[in-house]
């Protein structure tokens, strides 16, 4: 009899097991046959997102005095997340590794200042709504008034490294170059007066300025809108469901003023905005 109940009660929880893998089975089947994505499939259903930085570039992606992960790219993400109704997951590797660990699916996504600037990017990855605009500024002492135009560079001397963009486009309005090994090096030229400013990134140089705020410099001119560069969260390419979803996301982090305070926060300026 006894025998008999226990033949009864592992059959019992075979079919029920069967019955378990069977419904799953099928929910699988019916997110593919809808053509639903493994990620989005996780996003639908609140699961986990992975997401690849450096964890080593601040402002953006940086370990802060306490040890916690932060930086402006890592709270928008957290932000997105939150949006999303999903837990995120940071997975920290160097810049030359990380676009190769979102082709082995080691995350599902970058967030560490990428703009696919270049046509090989554009046709291997997506990129969501920019969080970040960038482009090319003028610093100078606040004291000097010679700077109204681009075309006021003309003649003035520029503290550059002559394989940068910036020294290739300081050379383009015919500003003198004094060569630097990078941008410390500029900034004390300038203001050691052995040049007359330097060219650099908007972010860079908002970081700089929040950090020294008595350097007695400032921006004097700004790239256009058009020349600026929107930088994203980066995704393989292909799966424009989730990029509708994260794109949704941005724009109403943009809208309730999530994306202003943040930037704020990490550069004193409003970086999420083209205009």
């Amino acid at each position: 009899m006894k025998r008999r109940a226990l033949l009864t009660l592992a059959v019992s929880t075979l079919l029920l097991s069967a019955c378990g893998q069977s419904t799953t089975n099928e929910a699988s089947t019916d997110a593919a046959n809808n053509g639903e994505s493994e990620l989005l499939q996780r996003i639908n259903s609140g699961g986990t997102i992975n997401i690849g930085t450096e964890g080593t570039y601040p402002p953006f992606s940086y370990h802060d005095v306490s040890g916690k992960l932060t930086g402006y790219d890592v709270e928008v993400s957290r932000a997105v997340a939150d949006k999303l109704g999903v837990s995120v997951e940071f997975k920290e590797t160097q810049w030359d590794a990380m676009l190769a660990g979102l082709d082995s699916k080691r995350f599902d996504m970058v967030a560490n200042q990428v703009s696919l600037t270049t046509p090989e990017r554009k046709a291997k990855y997506d990129k969501a709504m920019a969080y970040s605009w960038s482009g090319a500024v003028v610093l100078a002492p606040t004291d000097d008034n010679r700077y109204s135009s681009w075309e006021s560079l003309k003649g003035l001397r520029t503290a550059q490294s002559l394989s940068s963009n910036y020294g290739e486009l300081a050379e383009r309005y015919q500003a003198e170059i004094v060569p630097v090994d990078g941008m410390a090096q500029a900034v004390q030229l300038v203001k050691q007066d052995r040049a007359d400013f330097t060219m650099n990134d908007n972010l860079a140089v908002l970081d700089y300025l929040k950090n020294f705020p008595d350097s007695g410099l400032e921006i004097k001119l700004t790239a256009p809108a058009s020349e600026l560069r929107g930088s994203g969260l980066i995704l393989r390419k292909g799966d424009d469901a989730v990029v509708a979803k994260i794109d949704e996301a941005m724009s109403a982090l943009q809208k309730d003023g999530t994306l202003t305070k943040l930037s704020q926060q990490f550069f004193g300026a409003d970086i999420s905005k083209q205009d």
